[in-house]
C-alpha cells in the first residue's frame, strides 16, 4: 500500500517506531562504545560543575581541559548528569543521552512540518530519515555534545510559531535552543521577524516567552561573570582544524596564511552575519515557510563556517529534511559517510585524505541542496499558510501583511 493512501495517525505510528529503534541504537552504541575525546572532556566538565557551580564555571581555570563554550543551560545538565554518575550510572552513557532523546524527538517534528507542506509519503520518509540519519546516529549517538538538543529547539521554535499558533511556548523553545548550544543564536531573527509579521499580539507573547526563559537561564550568569561568559561561549570561534569547508578549500588552493587566520578569527562573524541576514530576508518573505528557513539557515551557517568538526554536521541533517526530501536523503547520505570514517580514523579531528575529499564532496552536495530548497521555498505562495491535518486552511491565523515579489566544539 502507497503512503500517501495512509491516514495521519497510521503515518505517524511508522515515524514513531522508526524513532524508538533509531533511539535504542544510538543507546546502544553509546552504552558500549568509548566515544571520541570529547566524552571525556565532558567529565571534566561535569566535575568542575560539581565544584564551582553552573554560573561560575566560567571564571575558573580548568586544566587539561579545552574552553568551556557552553552557554548556561548546559551547566546545570552536566550538573544533574554527575550526580547520576555518582549513582553508578555510565557518564559516557548519560553524555550522550539528551542528543540521542533529542532526534528521537526530532523525528517526530519533521513529520508534524512536513506533512503540512507536502504529502503524508514526503512525511513517513524525511521523519524516518531523521530517526535513521547516520549523521545523527554518530553524531548522538557515539559522539554526544549538545548539538542535537539546541537543534530541535529551533525547529520546535519554528513549527509552533507558524504551524501551531502558540507564540509563548515559540518564544521558550527559542530561548532553550540557544541556552543549550549558542548556534542557532543566527535563526533568533528570522523568529522575531516571523513574530513581528504575525501582528502585535503575537510579538508580545513571543518576546514574553523567550525573555522570562533567558533571564531564568543567563541572567544569573550575566549578572556575576559577564566579561567570562562573552569571552568563553559569545566569542568563541571554533577550532583551529582545517578539514571542512571554506577553510580546506583555502587551505588547499594556498590562500595566504593570514586570510585563513582572518577568517578563523574576527572574520568568522562575517560568515554569521550573512546567515543572519539570509534568514531574515527569507522569513521576511516567506513567513508561513518558517521551519524551512531555519532548516535553511542552519545550513548556510555549517556551509559557511570556518571551524571543522564532525558534530557540527548536526546542524544540517534535520533541516535539510525540512526543505526537501532528496535534499535530506543527499546530505545526510554524504556526510553521514564522512562522519562515520571520521570517527573510525586514528582521531575525529585528523580526517585521513579520503574524508578529507568525501567531506568536500558533502560541502558540495550541502551548497545544492541549499540552493534547490530555498529556489522550492520561495516558490511557494507568500501568504499562503501551512494545510491542516485534513488538508483545509486554518480558520484563523496571525495577521501578516503581503510582501512584495518585486543558516565543545
Amino acid at each position: 500500500m502507497r503512503c500517501e493512501s495512509w491516514d495521519v495517525r497510521r503515518a505517524r505510528a511508522v515515524v514513531l517506531v522508526a524513532a524508538a529503534a533509531g533511539l535504542l541504537t544510538r543507546m546502544i552504541i553509546a552504552a558500549n562504545v568509548p566515544g571520541p575525546t570529547d566524552v571525556r572532556f565532558f567529565a571534566g566538565f561535569a566535575k568542575a560543575v560539581s565544584v564551582y557551580g553552573p554560573i561560575r564555571i566560567y571564571a575558573h581555570p580548568l586544566p587539561g581541559l579545552p574552553v568551556y563554550n557552553h552557554p548556561p543551560l548546559a551547566g546545570w545538565m552536566l550538573l544533574a548528569l554527575n550526580s547520576l554518575s555518582e549513582l553508578g550510572m555510565s557518564f559516557g552513557t548519560l553524555i550522550r543521552s539528551p542528543a540521542s532523546i533529542a532526534d528521537f524527538f526530532c523525528a517526530l517534528l519533521v513529520f508534524e512540518i512536513v506533512r503540512r507542506r507536502a504529502g503524508i509519503g514526503t512525511a513517513v520518509l524525511c521523519g524516518v530519515g531523521v530517526a535513521v540519519s547516520p549523521v545523527l546516529i554518530a553524531t548522538s549517538g557515539y559522539h554526544g555534545n549538545t548539538d542535537a538538543v539546541a537543534i530541535v529547539f529551533a525547529l520546535a521554535a519554528a513549527h509552533l510559531l507558524a504551524d501551531r499558533k502558540s507564540p509563548l511556548a515559540a518564544g521558550v523553545a527559542a530561548a532553550l535552543s540557544i541556552s543549550v548550544k549558542f548556534i542557532p543564536v543566527v535563526v533568533i531573527p528570522a523568529l522575531f521577524v516571523v513574530a513581528l509579521r504575525g501582528g502585535r499580539p503575537v510579538l508580545v507573547r513571543f518576546a514574553a516567552g523567550f525573555g522570562a526563559l533567558f533571564a531564568l537561564v543567563w541572567g544569573p550568569v550575566l549578572v556575576t561573570v559577564p566579561h567570562q561568559l562573552r569571552a568563553n561561549v559569545l566569542e568563541y570561534a571554533g577550532g583551529s582544524y582545517r578539514l571542512w569547508g571554506l577553510v580546506r578549500f583555502a587551505d588547499a588552493f594556498g590562500l595566504p596564511e593570514p586570510v585563513i587566520t582572518f577568517m578563523q578569527g574576527g572574520g568568522h562573524f562575517l560568515f554569521v552575519l550573512v546567515c543572519v541576514a539570509v534568514g531574515v530576508r527569507l522569513a521576511w518573505l516567506r513567513p508561513a515557510q518558517l521551519p524551512g528557513v531555519v532548516g535553511a539557515t542552519l545550513g548556510l551557517l555549517l556551509l559557511l563556517s570556518t571551524a571543522s568538526g564532525l558534530q557540527y554536521l548536526t546542524w544540517a541533517a534535520a533541516g535539510m529534511f525540512v526543505l526537501g526530501r532528496w535534499e535530506g536523503l543527499a546530505f545526510n547520505c554524504v556526510a553521514g559517510l564522512t562522519a562515520v570514517l571520521g570517527y573510525s580514523g586514528r582521531s575525529a579531528v585528523r580526517w585521513s585524505e579520503f574524508v578529507l575529499q568525501l567531506g568536500a564532496v558533502g560541502w558540495l552536495v550541502l551548497a545544492a541542496g541549499l540552493v534547490t530548497g530555498v529556489r522550492r521555498l520561495l516558490a511557494t505562495q507568500p501568504g499562503a499558510p501551512p494545510k491542516t491535518p485534513a488538508g483545509r486552511p486554518p480558520v484563523s491565523a496571525p495577521r501578516t501583511s503581503q510582501p512584495s515579489d518585486s543558516t565543545v566544539n
